[in-house]
């Protein structure tokens, strides 16, 4: 098996999640709450939707405009944090945004996330790489009040 820091691998899920985007379009459903993101710096444009369960997240769509960096990074949070509790998302969450910021993170949480690992070599790409994740937390966020 290829390690994640195979630099190949990680352009392979990166594309993967692009051209097959996991979780990918809005459902009319007033039970979902929904944020839109967007991007001064790239096309990216959001609609962000979770459907809570109680404390867990029952599910996550997203729609709009994005690169290929915006789009697989959202397809790969989307697929990590259902069915998961707040607490446990915001703890991926974190530990994604460490990562891109070069801070200390448990690889073991991010799974396909690991993909982003050499983000901040790309200045201009992490809020690409951090807009969906953003969408997420300022949902759970508001949840909570």
């Amino acid at each position: 098996m290829r390690s994640l820091d195979d630099p190949q691998l990680m352009r392979e899920i990166i594309m993967d999640h692009y051209e097959h985007p996991r979780n990918r379009g809005l459902v009319d459903d007033q039970t979902y709450q929904k944020v839109n993101m967007n991007s001064d710096t790239c096309i990216d444009d959001l609609d962000i939707q979770v459907k809570f369960d109680g404390d867990k997240i029952a599910d996550v769509r997203y729609d709009g405009e994005a690169c290929a960096i915006c789009t697989s990074s959202t397809s790969i949070m989307s697929t990590l944090v259902k069915g998961k509790t707040k607490a446990e998302a915001k703890k991926i969450i974190e530990n994604y945004m460490n990562m891109i910021y070069e801070k200390d993170y448990d690889e073991e949480l991010l799974e396909e996330a690991i993909a982003f690992k050499n983000t901040h070599k790309q200045a201009n790409r992490i809020k690409c790489a951090t807009l969906g994740w953003n969408g997420l937390i300022k949902l759970i966020e508001e949840s909570e009040e």
